[in-house]
Formats: C-alpha cells, structure tokens, sequence
C-alpha cells in the first residue's frame, strides 16, 4: 500500500505539471495569434472591436472638470488641421516585448488584461527610423517645454530617442544632467507606449559618434510637424544618428492635430517628473508653508541676468546700470544690445520692481496674513540653478496664488500647469497698465483709492481662468505660447 500510495501520488504530480505546461504554452500559443492579428487589424479590427459597447477597445472620456466650460476649438479650424497635418503613424512598440513581459505575470486582474489588449490593438509594428539626440539650451523650464517638444517629434517621426541632454555652458553654467533633476527610470517608463527612449546610443552607433560622425543643426523655431517630417525625417534615415543642437521653440505653437498636443501635455504633466530627492524635499516646503496657513508665490523676476538681458534699468544706480550693459555685451549670443530701458518699461516688457510689486499686492487686496514664498538660495542645491528651479517649481504649483512679475518660461509653464490642475488662481500682471498707473501714483496725479481701482478692476479676467490660446499667424512670437494654456489638454486633466 505504501508503495502503491507513492505511485499514484507521483502519478498526480506528474499530472498537474504537464497541466501547468499545457496552460502556459496554450497561454503563449494565443497571444502569438493576438500579435499576428493585431500586425493585420486593418482586416478585423474596424468591424469587430471598434463598435463594441462598453469594451476595454472603445475609450469613452467623461468629463467631470472645470475645464469643460473651455472651447477647445472650433470645428472647423480642427478639420483643417487635420487636413494640413498628417496623424500620428502607428504607435513605435515592441510588441512582442510587451507580450513577453506581461506573460511573466501569471496572474491578470481584468482591468490589466483589457488595457494591454487594447493597447496592443492600437498599435502597430514597431519600424525604427533612426536615432535622435538632442541638447536643450536654457534656463530649467526653457529646457522642460523643450523636451516635451522632442518626445513628441520622436514619436511622429517614429524614431528612438535619447535621454535628453541638459544646458551647462549658458549663463547658469549648471553642471546637472537629466537624471540630477528628473526621474529618467519613470520618464521611460511611462512613455513606453509611445516612443522608445533609450539612455545611450547602442554601441555600434555611439562609437561612431565618439569618432566624429554625427551630423548636429538647429531645427527651425516655431515649425510645424510637416517640417520635421519632410526636412528632419530623411535626414535621420540618411545618417541614422541625427543631433538638434537648440530645442527652445522649435515646435509651433497652434495648427497642430489635438493628439501631439496631448502628447505634449502627457509628457509634461505625467512623465516629467522631478528625482524623488526633490520631490521628498518639494514636499517638505509645502507642508512647512502649509502648517502657517495660505501663501502666495512670488515670482519677482527682478534678477541681475534677467536685468542684463532684457536691458531694464529702472530702480538701479548709473553704476548698476553700467555694470549690466557690460554684461549683456559679454554674452555673444546676446544679439540685442543697444536697448532704451524707459521705452521697454512703458510696453510693459520689463519685470516688475520689488516696489512696484509690494504697490500691486496692496492695490489688489492680498490679505496681510497670507506668506509670501520668493526663490532663495537652498545649501543643498547651491550652485545649481535647475535643483532650485525645480523646487520653486513644486511650490507654485501647490500655492494658494501664484504671481509672476515677468511672463518667462517659469512663468507660463507653472501658469498653463496650474491651469491643468483645475485652473488655480494665478495673477497674470498687466505690466504695461501697472507702470503707468505706478508713474501716475507717485507723481501725485492718481489717488491711492484710484489706483486701488484701476488695478482691481484691470485684473479681474486676468486670474488664469478658462480661455483660448490667441493664434497670430506668422507671428508666433506674440501669440499665446502653448504651454501657458494648453486647452486641447484640459477635458483629460485630474479631478
């Protein structure tokens, strides 16, 4: 009997393992099958999946946000578009990869199995087109709205992008690299489904490189994508490896399909993420200014380089005055260096004055016993502007008001994020008004209840509520820059 039990014991487990080897090469036969299918889903797909009610195949977006009172565009202006501009090609993934990696997860909960489906079904053969390199240039934010340009150029041109190069040689000089400011393992990660982003060049390639054959240009500013497809996209698929030298501005502002322009928001708003050392220590200027109560960011952009390169002179001594004009002469890429700082003020293309702030803040009422955050120096971050730029990034966004006193890349990028987030008060200066007003007060000819006023009223649609993006074609310069309000973006924002 002993005997006898052992052997049908052993019988069992015998058993059971060709079960479990049946059940997973069964598994694996079927999903072989699925990415054949999905390779051919033109011939299926359309009939079968895309009219299935309520599947994990159809995405159904409900709104439930501010931003619904926002008109994302008119029709019309959509359509032609999308006449202009060619979709987005198929998805750039390794299916198989996916297939492979989700298969080492023996068990499925229903909503990860419908998600990889239908991700797997939207997409197509992976076909690399070649490599692009790219190194930012400027200050932090410059920098983070250029890299969301970049991803998504990638991802039209269906080419793999390298982990993106930061400025150290401007007038910041910080040595910091991608992952010293953002999260790269998330940065990838999260963005898997879309562009393939890879830390280095693959060895063969990178020796080339390291031997001087890589071809490096500016793409033009302010381009749209066809520009990259008929211009950049040959280029790589001639060299392989294709190096953007400068990254501000290259991507147009407006006549874009919604899908790049989400994809934009979704590299900013979700992958870029800053290193767990600043968010941990982001966190804790938050819950510091939060134990005390309300507070207002201040972006007093009333800095020597800011100073030295806008040519604004006002409120500094003749010597001041002389030691930032030599500044500006100093930078050769500074191309304007004659500048009429009382002209420039009246436009209202100067920062603000820390005394014309401090009449401002009093003129619109902010309550006394709010605290008010300015950018300071941090030990730990010292001699590294992005670090801090990213902290006083954290910060403003989580502010009960937010105040630039100059509309930089800081500026517009915090003002079009706090926008995304349900449209947070943030004070959009009238500079141009705010002088004038400012001169008329101190010479006497204004009251301080007429000043009161006049800023009041003059501000009361300027607290980063709901609006459209002001599109000036051929002047892409004066038109409202798409990351200070990204409204193709808003109806997919968080709760």
């Amino acid at each position: 009997m002993g005997g006898g039990g052992k052997a049908e014991k052993a019988r069992r487990s015998s058993a059971a393992r060709v079960k479990l080897w049946v059940a997973r090469a069964t598994t694996v036969l079927l999903w072989t099958c699925l990415v054949h299918l999905a390779a051919n889903r033109e011939l299926w797909a359309p009939s079968v999946l895309i009219r299935w009610p309520g599947g994990c195949f159809t995405q159904h977006h409900a709104v439930h946000h501010p931003s619904e009172a926002v008109a994302v565009a008119d029709g019309g202006q959509r359509e032609a578009a999308h006449h202009l501009v060619a979709p987005l090609p198929p998805k750039s993934k390794l299916l198989a990869f996916l297939v492979l990696e989700e298969l080492s997860i023996l068990r499925f909960s229903i909503f990860s199995f419908c998600h990889l489906i239908s991700s797997i079904l939207r997409s197509g053969i992976y076909k690399n087109n070649g490599y692009l390199m790219v190194s930012c240039n400027g200050g932090l934010n410059q920098m983070r709205a250029a890299i969301c340009d970049m991803v998504t150029i990638a991802r039209y041109l269906n080419v793999t992008l390298i982990v993106p190069e930061l400025d150290k040689t401007s007038f910041w000089a910080d040595p910091s690299d991608f992952q010293d400011i953002f999260d790269v393992d998330h940065f990838i990660a999260s963005l898997r489904d879309e562009v393939r982003i890879l830390r280095q060049l693959p060895p063969r390639l990178k020796r080339r490189v390291e031997m001087g054959f890589l071809r490096s240009m500016p793409p033009v500013s302010w381009s749209d994508i066809s520009y990259y497809h008929h211009q950049i996209l040959p280029l790589i698929r001639k060299y392989k490896v294709l190096h953007l030298n400068r990254t501000d501005s290259r991507l147009a502002n407006n006549g874009l399909p919604v899908e790049i322009q989400r994809l934009r928001c979704r590299v900013n708003y979700n992958a870029l993420r800053f290193t767990p050392e600043i968010e941990k220590l982001g966190r804790r200027l938050v819950q510091a200014l939060r134990r005390n109560g309300p507070f207002v960011v201040l972006h007093l952009r009333y800095e020597m380089d800011m100073l030295a390169f806008s040519g604004c002179t006002h409120g500094c001594s003749d010597k001041e005055a002389e030691e930032l004009t030599k500044m500006r002469y100093a930078y050769p890429w500074w191309k304007e260096k004659v500048i009429d700082s009382d002209a420039k003020r009246k436009d209202g293309f100067c920062p603000l004055t820390p005394e014309e702030t401090a009449l401002v803040l009093q003129a619109l009422d902010i309550d006394r016993s709010y605290q008010i955050y300015i950018a300071a120096d941090v030990g730990l971050f010292q001699n590294h502007s992005s670090q801090m730029a990213a902290l006083d990034y954290m910060v403003s966004l989580e502010s009960d008001i937010f105040i630039p006193t100059y509309d930089g890349n800081m500026a517009k990028v915090v003002e079009g994020h706090r926008r995304y987030l349900g449209f947070k008060k943030t004070v959009l200066l009238d500079r141009k008004l705010i002088v004038e007003l400012v001169d008329q007060y101190r010479n006497g000819t204004l009251s301080w209840p007429d000043f009161s006023s006049a800023v009041k009223a003059s501000h009361m649609s300027r607290m980063g509520e709901p609006s459209r993006r002001e599109a000036i074609p051929d002047k892409p310069k004066e038109e409202d820059y798409f990351y200070a309000n990204p409204h193709e973006c808003f109806m997919f924002a968080p709760t």
